[in-house]
């Protein structure tokens, strides 16, 4: 089978293609390197086609779209707080960007588009765990363009009849997660912080709680997703289904890395919920999916591969 990754030099796309090609599939990568990162491939170098271009360039999508079976969408403006910064740009890469991938995929006759939504788009509704079944209520502009790429897959599967997955992805975590950036994810920035001797920084007092879910774990899900018979038209939540408060996860990190992870605590950030953790029953009944890697084993995992590789 051939593969399109749309964002595929990122963090989750790199492991995405990694094992597409483990499992011996063709597959095309597409990214514009704003936030993705040709190093994220190297390892798979002269096995995977690049293609660099935006998504919001319709007809560059449709050329990486023909002769795939299946596209899997991740590329995005994928900060909440970038988001709130730069909701315009935000809202032209996640909005006019997937419908693009969406009209070039129903163009191509594509199989199947699944596309890499978030736990944002449920917000701050207080009930835990949150269900596919919930009102959606985002509280960003990040967590809106995400919603509408759910719903707009599926508006093209009830009027172009494509086959559409949508995956709401719960605080991804893992190895070749960039922690340079401002927006970066919360678990690499405690790691690097601890290899620079650094005190890490904790927005709001620590008891916000996050369901952590490593990275190989997502890959799982998201290849279930392109073939899962009974899948077409959902939204699956794709998380481990138990939650960490920050606090609890610094103290793990001390105890797997032998530093002290003691934290300086800043003013809440704008846009940022206070609680997350998923139901994960519908996607271990449609999709087959059981989180293989505990929160634990991932967190010493992630350590390891940062403290082999991180240069400041």
């Amino acid at each position: 089978m051939r593969y399109l990754v749309t964002g595929g030099a990122g963090f989750i796309g790199s492991h995405i293609a990694e094992e597409l090609l483990r499992r011996g599939h063709s597959v095309a990568v597409f990214d514009d390197l704003s936030s993705g990162k040709e190093a994220n491939l190297a390892h798979l170098a002269g096995k995977v086609e690049l293609h660099k271009a935006s998504v919001c360039d319709s007809a560059k999508v449709a050329g990486a779209c023909r002769g795939a079976d299946y596209v899997i969408h991740l590329a995005a403006r994928t900060s909440v707080p970038r988001s709130i910064l730069e909701p315009v740009e935000t809202n032209h890469v996640n909005v006019d960007g997937t419908l693009n991938v969406l009209i070039a995929a129903r163009d191509t006759k594509v199989k199947r588009v699944v596309f890499a939504a978030s736990s944002s788009a449920y917000g701050e509704t207080p009930a835990l765990p949150k269900k596919e079944s919930m009102e959606p209520a985002p509280i960003s502009p990040y967590g809106v363009t995400k919603l509408v790429g759910e719903l707009y897959a599926q508006v093209c599967g009830r009027v172009y009849g494509l086959e559409n997955v949508s995956l709401r992805y719960f605080n991804v975590f893992g190895p070749r997660q960039d922690p340079t950036s401002q927006y970066s994810g919360v678990l690499s920035r405690f790691i690097t912080a601890l290899l620079d001797g650094q005190t890490p920084v904790v927005f709001g007092d620590g008891e916000q709680s996050r369901d952590f879910t490593y990275v190989a774990n997502v890959v799982d899900a998201t290849l279930r997703a392109c073939e899962a018979p009974g899948a077409s038209g959902k939204v699956f939540n794709v998380g481990t289904g138990e939650r960490f408060t920050l606090n609890e996860t610094l103290r793990l990190l001390g105890k797997i890395s032998g530093k002290n992870a003691k934290a300086k605590y800043d003013p809440p950030r704008t846009g940022d919920i206070r609680d997350s953790q998923a139901d994960i029953s519908l996607a271990r009944k449609i999709l087959g999916y059981h989180p293989s890697v505990a929160f634990e084993e991932g967190l010493k995992r992630t350590w390891e591969w940062y403290a082999s590789t991180y240069q400041k």
